[in-house]
């Protein structure tokens, strides 16, 4: 267990050598350039469950999302907040064995419970990653679709978190954003800021529906043009 563990958390990439030498792969500095803060609350992460899977499963909530998502097999999929892992899992088995899927979340224990549920699920084709508040580290050009299921609200710092995801997307990705229509600080995002924030960062919304089943809505966005300056970019004001 302890080596599939180690696997499953290895990084995509190199990290700085432990001799204090320099990376070999110089990433930007994450004070390179100012980024404006969110102009509305912030909501605090409460669990990592969002509902027991198996009422989630009676709803269909997965199927649906994934379905209009239009996620197929051999595709490459970001579950971002993944938790505990309801939408991995399920994604993992809609990509199948020539898909991928990349498991992110911030708190260290939670993605080593997860790393834990996918080695003992034997999930060859899952990979477990930890990422930050503000970056999902993940790597450039990989995905068709990333997933951001009821935790958008939870993110500190959207504009730079949005900004550093636009790279990982493939040509044709998308970002797909599960959520209530409620107040932030409620644990929701009303779909107006919503697309405001996107738009900032140079995302153009593709599709908005409601989804009952995933107690909210869904909306699709795709990353369009150049992606702007940090100074560049103006918060979406709610008042």
């Amino acid at each position: 267990m302890t080596r599939v563990l180690a696997l499953l958390l290895s990084p995509i990439w190199l990290l700085a050598a432990c001799d204090g030498s320099k990376p070999l792969i110089q990433r930007e500095p994450k004070d390179a350039a100012p980024f404006p803060a969110a102009d509305r609350p912030v909501a605090s992460i409460v669990s990592a469950r969002w509902s027991n899977e198996e009422a989630r499963d009676r709803l269909n909530e997965a199927g649906e999302v994934m379905t209009k998502a239009d996620i197929r097999k051999g595709m490459t999929v970001a579950d971002i907040g993944a938790g505990e892992g309801y939408y991995t899992i399920r994604a993992a088995a809609r990509v199948g064995k020539d898909g991928r899927v990349l498991a992110e979340d911030i708190v260290a224990s939670v993605r080593d419970q997860l790393a834990e549920r996918v080695a003992r699920e034997d999930l060859a084709n899952v990979s477990v990653r930890l990422g930050e508040a503000n970056d999902p580290k993940l790597p450039p050009a990989s995905f068709d679709r990333v997933l951001m299921v009821h935790m958008y609200h939870e993110i500190e710092q959207p504009y730079e978190f949005l900004w550093r995801l636009r790279p990982s997307l493939k040509p044709d990705g998308l970002v797909v954003v599960v959520d209530a229509d409620r107040e932030t600080r409620n644990h929701g995002t009303p779909p107006a800021l919503l697309k405001c924030e996107f738009a900032a960062v140079g995302y153009t919304q593709v599709d908005r529906d409601e989804m009952p089943s995933a107690g909210g809505y869904m909306a699709m966005f795709r990353a369009t043009g150049p992606r702007p300056a940090p100074e560049a970019i103006r918060a979406c004001r709610t008042k």
